[in-house]
């Protein structure tokens, strides 16, 4: 925008503020000549009827899952599975592979489909409704409800209470005021999983229906660090098995990795306000664990006369963030699954196993693996041999008392051996020897 003056002398004070008046259009102008795309429009909702909602990227626990190849039987549910479903699957434990949120609605899972609701709408339920289990917590099936076309879950109790419309009805007589029907003060904490189905339920097992929701809870024995350990990525997970503290990591993360700290202290570093959590004790390797929030912004190393070792990247949101898809459950290939009971095998894709027989081992049995101990020899357990039995009448060193022949008999033996007479009689001779 330019502006010209055609015209004589002015006066020096028009003449100011005419410049005045110009240098202002033309800061207007530059202003609206910026691109409106770098504008930041902030919107803040005070009626409390739209859930908050986050923006950007998001992590990698809430991302879409990787679906399932379960194969599905074509026979409809009839009433000998469905008891043995409710039989098998009611109060079983479990793990939590992802946060699971509250609220009526819970989640919704296709069977060997998709998971809805996935990605930033699964991270605004949570902060709208609240976490109902964290990942790698203990899971409890409360209930199961069988409808046409799926299997309802109820998850440590379910989302609802107990009575969710008597507590809103109150009794009341006269002038002593009202009371509430039933009123426990108890809230409902727990999650709902919905396994959806296209037609009808197919007659699964309760191994098929768990291998359909492991994505969302594993039913593996676990210890409670490999439970939580296996919703990480691999490299988070063998450092945390490992007892490495990283930046970026959370306090569930520093816990399981190095245990509770031997003593804590809250500081300021300017206006930012962080605890420090110390490992270690002179002259061992001593970490001071910087932590502001849920988060470790500094990890730092003192080892023994050496210069100390300051750590501040955030290496852990990177593997965090929803890149690519979710794992499904890494430790199904480290684990094994022992079925007890009677165990229905399917003729036309499995194999019975082979009776045992008296002539030859067991085809599937694998022999013993040699192994050796500190000098080379081999451990590999053999033979059985008891030792042989022995006397002390044995002549021979080490021979059978069995194969010895009895011992020689005089060839004279029918008559009696003389005997010595004895030295302390004195000797008789006869009369006739005079």
């Amino acid at each position: 925008m330019l502006f010209v003056y055609m015209g004589g002398p002015m006066n020096p004070l028009l003449a100011i503020g005419t410049r005045r008046h110009i240098a202002a259009k033309l800061a207007l102008s530059l202003f609206l000549a910026v691109p409106l795309a770098h504008a930041q429009v902030l919107t803040i909702d005070t009626s409390g009827k739209n859930p908050p909602k986050s923006n950007g990227p998001v992590n990698r626990e809430y991302a879409q899952i990787e679906p399932t190849h379960v194969d599905l039987p074509k026979a409809p549910l009839d009433e000998k599975t469905r008891l043995a479903l409710i039989r098998a699957l009611q109060s079983e434990q479990g793990f939590a592979m992802r946060p699971l949120p509250r609220g009526h609605k819970g989640l919704t899972l296709e069977a060997n489909g998709k998971l809805t609701p996935a990605g930033e709408p699964y991270l605004n339920e949570i902060i709208a409704n609240g976490v109902s289990v964290k990942p790698g917590e203990r899971v409890v099936i409360s209930d199961i409800k069988i409808e046409k076309e799926k299997l309802v879950f109820e998850l440590n109790g379910g989302p609802d209470a107990a009575h969710r419309f008597l507590s809103h009805v109150e009794v009341g007589v006269g002038m002593g005021g009202t009371q509430p029907v039933v009123d426990d003060g108890s809230k409902a904490t727990g999650s709902r999983l919905t396994l959806a189905f296209e037609k009808h339920i197919p007659a699964l097992s309760p191994a098929q229906v768990k291998d359909l929701i492991a994505p969302l809870i594993s039913f593996d024995v676990k210890s409670p660090v490999q439970a939580y350990t296996d919703t990480l990525p691999k490299t988070l997970k063998e450092a945390i098995l490992d007892h490495q503290v990283l930046v970026g990591m959370s306090l569930d993360m520093v816990v399981f990795a190095k245990g509770q700290p031997i003593t804590k202290s809250r500081e300021m570093d300017g206006q930012m306000p962080f605890e420090e959590w110390i490992y270690g004790k002179p002259p061992e390797t001593v970490y001071f664990v910087r932590i502001n929030g849920n988060r470790v912004i500094r990890v730092e190393v003192a080892r023994n006369g050496e210069k100390p070792v300051i750590y501040s990247d955030d290496v852990v949101s990177p593997m965090l963030l929803a890149e690519g898809k979710a794992p499904v459950n890494a430790a199904r290939d480290n684990t094994r699954t022992i079925r007890e009971g009677d165990v229905d095998n399917d003729p036309n894709k499995q194999a019975g196993r082979p009776l045992p027989t008296l002539g030859k081992p067991n085809p599937d049995d694998k022999p013993a693996a040699t192994t050796t101990d500190v000098y080379g020899r081999p451990q590999t357990m053999g033979p059985v041999h008891p030792p042989k039995p022995h006397t002390d009448d044995s002549t021979t060193l080490g021979a059978n008392p069995d194969d010895q022949q009895p011992a020689a008999t005089p060839s004279d033996a029918t008559q009696p051996t003389a005997t010595p007479p004895d030295a302390t009689q004195p000797i008789v001779t006869p009369p006739d020897a005079k």
